[in-house]
């Protein structure tokens, strides 16, 4: 459904996604955009044993206030959900250490994924791969569902802007030919007119023969459109995690604890001079196709990297304390009733993670499990999409 206030839709400090309205001097709709949202947050996944529903012993790096996981001890529903991965719920600690001086952590602090502490969630059925092109295809052909991207500013939402500045487009990630400074992320975020997920590098790009890769350029309305009609619902934060990290505690990647095992790249992240150049050492210059690499204990792909992944909680920096304090549940957390981000007041936002294939030491380590990222609800770009659960029937 479209939201009475449609925000802007380009990146702004910390996620792209600045409450200010304004047109670039080329015409190009600078607007709120749960863009750095995408650059900025982190992955997550840890390892564990599909078949291990045991408590596990925390692992060497689960220092820091990780106690072990504790998987319920719940038998899958029957019959078993197509293309989806049975989770058992339990008992386990959210959030992260502080990544600083860690190899590959980056020289954010992650404070909002901070107290570290448990929650439980119920057993649920999640996607084990990014929801792909194919998919959302699907969706829009028995619906004929329209995405934000597709959808023309409305002038009332930009006062002031000429008529032949509001049109339909989304954030694309435009590499810039030379060194920048990586505190202005506006030099590789470009408003394109024409953008959307079907056609994700602009008018001129199609999906066509990317059917396999996860979709992109949905907002939050859109990715929720899309799990009410496939009777599904997007995961709560903590659902995220706790699959993510696959019944184990405490682990830095949903693999274990060391980057690159055995030289073997687990993850479509970058590689080279952000953002300059992507070598594509780990294959992918940009999105990779869902199931690339390595799944984790619970049958889950693409968990770390690729591309952010909306989440149902409104994001707020200081969620966790709140638990801790009592003032918010900690069991089948929601997340907190409204969105606030000290850095953009009175932009609405929703919680991200994984992190996407621009994350990098070098300006966005969220690879880590455990971080948060959080974006714009109105926006988009070709680095955000999402997965859906189910409930237990």
């Amino acid at each position: 459904m479209r939201k009475t206030r449609q925000p802007s839709r380009s990146p702004t400090t910390s996620q792209l996604s600045l409450g200010s309205r304004l047109l670039n001097s080329t015409g190009a709709l600078i607007a709120l955009a749960a863009v750095a949202a995408g650059l900025l947050w982190g992955l997550v996944r840890l390892a564990v044993s599909p078949s291990g529903l045991q408590p596990t012993a925390a692992s060497p790096r689960a220092a820091g206030g990780f106690s072990p996981t504790v998987p319920a001890e719940a038998a899958p529903p029957r019959p078993a959900a197509t293309g989806m991965a049975w989770i058992p719920g339990g008992r386990f600690s959210i959030g992260c250490i502080d990544p600083r001086g860690l190899p590959h952590g980056g020289d954010q602090p992650m404070a909002d994924a901070r107290p570290i502490h448990e929650v439980t969630v119920t057993g649920f059925w999640i996607d084990t791969t990014e929801v792909t092109n194919r998919q959302f295809a699907a969706f829009v052909e028995a619906t004929g569902y329209v995405t934000v991207a597709e959808k023309p500013p409305r002038p009332e939402d930009f006062p002031g802007a000429a008529p032949e500045n509001l049109v339909a487009g989304s954030i694309v990630f435009t590499p810039p030919n030379r060194p920048v400074p990586l505190g202005n992320h506006l030099q590789w975020w470009r408003y394109v007119p024409g953008a959307n997920w079907r056609h994700p590098l602009g008018p001129d790009s199609s999906i066509d023969g990317h059917e396999d890769f996860p979709v992109v350029h949905v907002a939050f309305e859109d990715a929720e459109a899309y799990a009410a009609w496939a009777g599904k619902r997007l995961p709560t934060e903590a659902e995220w995690e706790f699959a993510a990290r696959g019944g184990l505690a405490g682990n830095l990647y949903p693999w274990g604890n060391e980057f690159r095992p055995g030289d073997r790249w687990m993850a479509n992240t970058w590689q080279g001079r952000f953002p300059l150049e992507n070598t594509a050492e780990d294959g992918f210059a940009g999105i990779a196709p869902v199931g690339q690499f390595p799944a984790n204990p619970y049958g889950l792909y693409d968990v770390s990297g690729n591309v952010w992944e909306w989440c149902a909680d409104w994001y707020r920096p200081d969620t966790y304390a709140e638990q801790v304090a009592g003032r918010l549940p900690t069991d089948n957390p929601r997340g907190p009733t409204d969105s606030f981000d000290p850095q953009e007041p009175g932009i609405p936002k929703r919680v991200q993670r994984g992190g996407s294939f621009l994350c990098t030491e070098q300006y966005c380590s969220r690879y880590i499990l455990g971080t948060r990222g959080k974006g714009e609800i109105s926006s988009g770009c070709n680095h955000i999409g999402f997965r859906c659960v189910r409930d237990a029937e």
